[in-house]
């Protein structure tokens, strides 16, 4: 997955947030959220008769959340993300960390010349004498 970005800070935040936002939506309206309909082409549009079909409410039970517990934690979340977005990004090249792998490289390869092929050789025969119950 060498293409594949991480999330950023902001993404998470803003997640954690809507999460936070629909939970709140969906406790005031007691009507599950429809779904945004600018994200799907194959989406059912609703005439009027079947837009005079009432659904039951849904009972989501208490809270998961206090609300001031709520309010508090998307306060501290904000800050963070203000904090987040302010932030200058970590720099592409570390010239400590390239020189310290630069001095590594030829230690780890003298190592790996040396031991690996006893190493693999070793799991080889065990894994064989594993599956086949003969040593070998």
């Amino acid at each position: 997955m060498a293409g594949a970005r991480e999330p950023s800070m902001e993404d998470i935040l803003a997640s954690i947030k809507r999460v936070i936002a629909e939970e709140k939506d969906i406790r005031a309206s007691a009507v599950p959220p429809s779904p945004d309909a600018s994200d799907d082409e194959d989406v059912l549009e609703l005439d009027e008769s079947m837009a005079a079909v009432s659904l039951p409410p849904i009972d989501l039970g208490p809270p998961l959340l206090e609300e001031g517990a709520a309010d508090q934690s998307r306060q501290k979340l904000e800050a963070l993300a203000s904090v987040a977005a302010a932030a200058p990004p970590p720099p592409a090249y570390n010239p400590l960390e390239e020189m310290i792998r630069e001095m590594l490289r030829p230690i780890l390869k003298q190592w790996l010349d040396e031991h690996l092929p006893a190493i693999v050789d070793e799991h080889v025969k065990r894994e064989i004498h594993r599956i086949t119950g003969r040593p070998v």
